[in-house]
This record gives C-alpha cells, structure tokens and sequence, in this order.
C-alpha cells in the first residue's frame, strides 16, 4: 500500500520545527515501511519547495503561497493539485491529515483522505478552557465532514471532538505507536532521586502546577533533583512570552537550587535523558493521546501522571503507573515520594509499563490497525 501523510510537522534536519504530531507520523511511517509500505510526508509551511529521500520515506517540503486574504485557500489548491499528480502516478493510495486547525478543509482529493484525530485548535481551547478562534472551528469542522475516514488516537479525544462540534461521525481509535526497538530499557546506571519532565514547557501540559508538585517532594527528601527537557513556550492566557521564567517564579527558594532546565535537545538525546531519571511526570491538562508517556512507559520508567479522560486509556492506576489531578499537588508529591522511597514498586511499575506499550502501543501493533483501516477506506471509496 502506498501512503501519504499531510502535515505541518515532521522530524529532519531539513524540514523546520516538529512536535508530537510529527514524532508520532515518524514512528507510524518507519513501522510501515519496515512492512514493506511505501511512505510519502508531505510537509506544508515550509521555506521551500524541494523533494528530499529518508532511505525509503519521500519527503515533498511545500512551501506555502503568501497572498493576503487567499493563503490558505491557494496553498490548499496547491496541496490538493500535488496529492492528485502522485496519485495519478500511482504513488499514493490514500492520505492522512491531522485535525489541527483543518488545513484539510477545502481540499478533495481523487483518493480517500483521512481525518486523524490528535486534538485540534477547538478540542484543546475547550481543555484549557479559553475561547477558540471561530476560523479555526469552522475550518476543523469541515475537514471532518469532508472526510471519507477518520481515526482518533483516543476514544476520549474522538468522543469530545463530536460534541464539540455537533457531530454524528464513526471514528476508529488507533493509538500513536512507539518503536519498542529503540525506546527500550538500557543498562545505564539511573539517578535514585532524578525526576524528569519532558516536553514543550507550557501551561497546557501543567508545567505552572510543577514547581508547586515539587516543592511539596523537596519538603520531605531534600536530595530529589528535578530535571526538564523541552522547548519554552509563550503563555497564551497572561500573555507572557516564557513559560520557563513564570515557573521560576513559583519553586521555594531552596527547592529550586535543584531544579536544571536544559532547554531542547535533540530527539536522538531524549532517551539518554530517560533512562537517567528515577520517575516521569507529566501533569497535563489537554493531551489527546501523548507520545512522551508511550516513550517512558516503553523504556520501564515509572511515571506519575494526569488522570484526566485520556489517561485513563494509557494507565492503571497502581498497576502500571501513578494517574493524579494535576491541581492536587500533595497526593501527586506523595505518588512521586512513593516510587522514590520503594525500589520494588518503581520497578513493578516500570515493568508492568513496559508489557502495556508492547501489547497495545506497539508500532507493529498500530500498522496492523492502520493497514486495516486504510484497506476498508480504499475499497469503500
């Protein structure tokens, strides 16, 4: 089968900036792959127009036409006039766009275009409750209705997503996938008392609720070190351009002294900075279904995490990890101190995490129900 993925990210040194919907297109296109499916990446908001080769993955950088008023619209014609030409050259059978901000709303293709459901504009302002962008809503709400398929990565972020916008659509959940291959436990020495963080620092992923969570641990083990990975966001409520420097602001004076923020590192680092670290947070408030957590689960880390609709897709609590709200700061600190303080239960908890992602989260798991899907899709069309 040969397919195309639209996106606005994706994870190479030539294209620009890539999060998690271009990590979690990267794992799925090299599972394909090895399955011997051909993979296309068509990349838009790019600085040029040029065609790049990963081994056997095609990569079409597409650079947006800048006209006021009709940008979107002529890049979307520019999009759809390019999936036409590969799909008449018999080099693609199907694409897939992601919901976020529907940049697939006004393009109709000649082969079936999927909607994959990893949490648009509409669904995470509705999480952190503030007012969505009405273009945005209308444009995500028409790529779904235009769509001969769609798939979410949770049922909770499928579910939400009709309500939101008073939809009656059938969706599939098909989970994002980690490589059990290269995210795997390593035999490095971990640090007993390291808590790591990783992802953008922002409010969404209750990076504010943080310093409050880890002054409550430093209170009772004053050797606990807390480390965090990822790129530093404006805040969009107070309008304030670091997301770093407000958390700052909010550690006790001494808990901060062992507090180490490192900035972005490269993907190919992320594991060094796992497999270092004790225990995994990740107090989030909007997620639809995050890479981050498949990825420390994968390599046997103990995570303490939200426990909010979609984790409870990913966790059991208490059996392969620790679901909190992230507002209730002191049972969270004491989920934390609880790994930290009892070696059998970081490592039955790391374990059991483990044997989840390979059984459910896997990449040969997540092909197997995309191929499926897709062929259901094609034949349908």
């Amino acid at each position: 089968m040969k397919i195309a993925f639209l996106t606005s990210e994706y994870p190479h040194l030539k294209t620009l900036n890539s999060g998690g919907i271009g990590t979690s297109i990267y794992n799925l296109a090299k599972g394909l792959v090895l399955h011997k499916h051909e993979v296309s990446i068509l990349v838009y908001a790019q600085n040029c127009d040029e065609i790049l080769k990963d081994k056997e993955i095609t990569i079409y950088k597409i650079k947006n036409i800048k006209i006021k008023g009709l940008s979107l619209y002529l890049t979307q014609k520019k999009v759809e006039k390019l999936i036409d030409k590969l799909y008449d050259e018999n080099k693609i059978d199907v694409v897939e766009a992601p919901d976020w901000t529907g940049f697939s709303s006004f393009i109709k293709p000649k082969c079936p275009l999927v909607i994959k459901i990893n949490g648009s504009d509409t669904y995470f302002c509705n999480l952190d409750n503030r007012p969505v962008k009405l273009i945005n809503k209308f444009l995500e709400k028409r790529a779904l209705k235009n769509a001969d398929g769609i798939i979410a990565v949770s049922k909770f972020a499928g579910n939400l997503t009709k309500k939101l916008f008073d939809l009656q659509f059938n969706f599939s959940v098909i989970s994002n996938a980690v490589d059990i291959n290269q995210f795997k436990a390593l035999n490095i020495k971990k640090s007993e008392n390291t808590i790591l963080y990783f992802g953008t620092i922002i409010r969404k992923k209750g990076l504010l609720e943080l310093p409050f969570i880890f002054n409550e641990v430093y209170k009772r083990n004053n050797k606990v070190r807390l480390v965090l990975i990822g790129k530093d966001a404006a805040d969009i409520i107070s309008g304030n351009l670091s997301t770093w420097k407000m958390m700052c602001d909010l550690f006790d004076n001494e808990a901060f002294q062992h507090v180490e923020y490192c900035g972005e590192v490269a993907y190919s680092d992320v594991k060094k900075h796992i497999v270092g670290a004790a225990i995994c947070v990740f107090p989030s408030f909007a997620e639809a279904l995050p890479v981050s957590w498949l990825e420390a689960m994968a390599m046997e880390k103990a995570i303490v995490a939200s426990n909010i609709g979609w984790s409870n897709e990913i966790i059991i609590d208490g059996i392969d990890g620790f679901a909190v709200y992230p507002k209730e700061h002191k049972v969270f600190a004491n989920r934390i101190l609880e790994i930290l303080e009892n070696p059998d239960l970081q490592e039955k908890l790391g374990r059991n995490a483990r044997l989840k992602i390979v059984n459910k989260f896997s990449t040969e798991v997540i092909v197997e129900k995309t191929i499926a899907f897709y062929s259901k899709i094609i034949k349908k069309k």
